[in-house]
C-alpha cells in the first residue's frame, strides 16, 4: 500500500476522528446544524418515519448523517470491514475493564437516555444497557460505518437500543436529549475536541451528566507501542501517534471540559495489568489489521513489519512466555 495509505490508516482512531476539515454546527453550542441528509436504513414497526422521534423505538435504526466532507471522511478513513471485525480480538478485555469506571463517572442508572459516541463495537453501550434497563434507551454512534454495524450486530436484541453514524462535533440529535453521553477513548482525536464537549453538552438535558476516557502516557497504552514503532519507520506519522495522549494530562483534560461549561468537574486515573500468555497471543490481532494500529501495521512492507514487531517484542521484554501490558485511562466527568 502506498504510504499516504499508512497515513490514513494511522489517522484512523478507535473513533474515528481524524483531522478531516468536517464542518460541524455554525454556532457552537447551538441547536443550528448545516442541513443534514440521513437516511433510515431499517424502518421503525410503529411506522414512525422521522429518525429523530423513532429512537425510542427502532431497535436497529441506523441514521446517517452526512455533513460536508464527512462522507469523504467515512469512506477513506473508516475501519475496513476487516479491521472492525478483527478489533474485539485485540480491544475486548480493556474496553469490557474500563467501562465500569466510565459508566460510573457518567453515573448511569436504570431509566436513563445514554449516548455513546465513538462507540466502537458497542462494548461500552451494551453494558449501559445493562444498567438503564428496560425503561432506558442506549444509542451506541460512531463515525465509522463498519463499526457501527459490529454495535448493531451487539445490541440488536434490544428493544430500547440504537446505532448511529454520526459526527461527533455536529450531532444530529435535537438539543437536551440525553440524560447521559459518554466517550470512550474518542475526544483526542477530535480534531477540535472542545466543539466536541461543546455538542455533548447541547445534548444533555439540564443536570444531564458526561464522561470521557483518554489515555495518559505511553507506556501505559494498550496499542500505542505499536503505532510509536510504526511511526518510526514513516516519521511523518509521529503526529498522529502523539495526539494519542493529548488529553492525557490531568490539568489539562480539567479545564477542558471546565471552559466547555461542565460543572462539578471529577478526574481519576485507572491503571490494570492485563497478562496474555504469550507475545504472539497479544501480537497476533494486529498482525491480522486489527484497529488503527493493526491497519497501518498491515499496511507496511515485510521488512518494517517484521521490525516493527521485534521493536514491540523488545519493549515489552518479552522472554517466550507470559508478557504483561499496563493500561492507564484517565476519566473525566462532569454535570450540564
Amino acid at each position: 500500500m502506498p504510504k499516504d495509505g499508512v497515513i490514513k490508516a494511522m489517522h484512523a482512531s478507535a473513533a474515528q476522528y481524524v483531522q478531516s476539515g468536517i464542518k460541524g454546527p455554525d454556532r457552537v453550542g447551538s441547536s443550528r446544524y448545516l442541513p443534514p441528509i440521513r437516511t433510515v436504513k431499517e424502518c421503525p414497526k410503529d411506522g414512525h418515519s422521522n429518525p429523530k422521534s423513532s429512537l425510542r423505538h427502532c431497535p436497529s435504526l441506523v441514521v446517517v448523517r452526512r455533513s460536508n466532507g464527512l462522507a469523504r471522511v467515512a469512506e477513506e478513513l473508516t475501519y475496513r470491514d476487516e479491521a472492525a471485525a478483527g478489533y474485539d480480538g485485540a480491544f475486548a478485555r480493556v474496553t469490557t475493564h474500563f467501562a465500569p469506571y466510565l459508566l460510573r463517572a457518567a453515573h448511569i442508572a436504570p431509566g436513563m437516555r445514554v449516548l455513546d459516541i465513538a462507540a466502537g463495537t458497542g462494548l461500552a453501550a451494551e453494558a449501559a444497557l445493562n444498567i438503564v434497563g428496560p425503561t432506558g434507551h442506549v444509542i451506541a454512534a460512531d463515525l465509522s460505518p463498519a463499526m457501527v454495524e459490529k454495535s448493531r450486530g451487539r445490541l440488536g436484541h434490544a428493544k430500547n437500543a440504537s446505532v448511529a453514524v454520526e459526527d461527533g462535533q455536529a450531532l444530529s440529535f435535537p438539543d437536551e436529549s440525553f440524560d447521559a453521553v459518554v466517550c470512550s477513548l474518542g475526544l483526542m482525536f477530535f480534531p477540535d475536541p472542545l466543539r466536541g464537549l461543546a455538542e455533548f453538552r447541547r445534548v444533555l438535558r439540564p443536570g444531564g451528566r458526561v464522561a470521557v476516557s483518554v489515555n495518559t502516557v505511553p507506556g501505559r497504552s494498550y496499542n500505542t507501542r505499536i503505532n510509536l514503532a510504526i511511526a518510526r519507520h514513516v516519521p511523518s506519522l509521529a503526529a498522529a501517534a502523539a495526539r494519542v495522549f493529548s488529553l492525557g494530562d490531568e490539568m489539562k483534560l480539567r479545564s477542558l471540559l471546565e471552559v466547555a461549561d461542565f460543572r462539578d468537574v471529577e478526574i481519576t486515573t485507572e491503571m490494570h495489568r492485563f497478562v496474555l500468555p504469550s507475545f504472539d497471543a497479544y501480537f497476533e490481532p494486529f498482525e491480522k489489521g486489527a484497529g488503527s494500529a493493526g491497519q497501518a501495521f498491515v499496511s507496511l512492507s515485510a521488512e518494517a513489519r517484521k521490525a516493527v514487531r521485534e521493536e514491540v517484542r523488545s519493549d515489552l521484554g518479552d522472554t517466550g512466555g507470559i508478557i504483561a501490558v499496563d493500561v492507564e485511562y484517565r476519566l473525566a466527568g462532569g454535570r450540564r
